[in-house]
């Protein structure tokens, strides 16, 4: 049975062994190429969604989002959306109720994708209302992922360029592994419920009692 935490010790998680998605990561530059990508990503059942901005160190200055990373278990496409916007092909795949979207805390995501420009979103799930559903208080990706697998998920390049003229490999791999971490933690959470295999620990507040149940209730 998997021991799931209301609350997970960040402090427990530089030691955990480093998790990074090991399937293909293919950067797509051009609209033919997005076109090609979201041919093949609209034959899959389940998606995993997640964007990356350029940071900003300067009062008043903002950026629009500039990658779009959508993964299946084994492969991910990178869409460089400061290259080729929000073209025909990704709005194809915003809009398509065909295939489940998951993403964790989607609704600023869309909201961002929004200001690239207009499309009706359909098919998306967002991860944290099934975590809170869990129990689960927690909600950052990081904490996600090593409460649920006992791994981490390197954050170190979420404030690099994201519109730098070449992507690093670094990068590559950090946004590729955000977008793939999204399936495996729906995956597992439909497990979890089908089997009926958890158990949450609640972590107490300040001042409050330790308690402990079976499927996330509370005593």
């Amino acid at each position: 049975m998997k021991i799931l935490y209301s609350k997970y010790d960040k402090t427990k998680i530089p030691s955990l062994p480093r998790v990074v998605f090991s399937g293909r990561k293919i950067v797509v530059l051009t609209e033919k190429e997005a076109d090609k990508a979201v041919d093949y990503l609209l034959t899959q059942k389940l998606l995993g969604f997640d964007t990356e901005t350029r940071p900003v160190f300067k009062r008043g200055v903002t950026h629009k989002v500039a990658l779009l990373q959508v993964s299946t278990e084994d492969t991910c496409f990178l869409f460089r959306l400061n290259r080729i916007g929000l073209c025909p092909a990704v709005v194809r795949l915003l809009e398509t109720e065909a295939v489940k979207k998951v993403g964790l805390s989607w609704h600023d995501d869309l909201h961002a994708l929004h200001k690239r420009g207009e499309f009706k979103e359909a098919g998306f799930i967002d991860l944290q209302d099934h975590m809170a559903e869990l129990g689960i208080k927690d909600m950052s990706l990081a904490k996600l992922y090593a409460n649920f697998f006992g791994e981490r998920i390197s954050k170190r390049e979420q404030l690099s360029n994201w519109e730098a003229d070449v992507l690093s490999e670094k990068q590559i791999n950090y946004a590729s592994t955000d977008a793939w971490a999204c399936v495996r933690l729906y995956e597992e959470y439909l497990r979890m419920k089908r089997d009926n295999d958890y158990e949450l620990i609640v972590v107490p507040e300040p001042e409050e009692s330790f308690t402990s149940n079976k499927n996330g209730s509370a005593e």
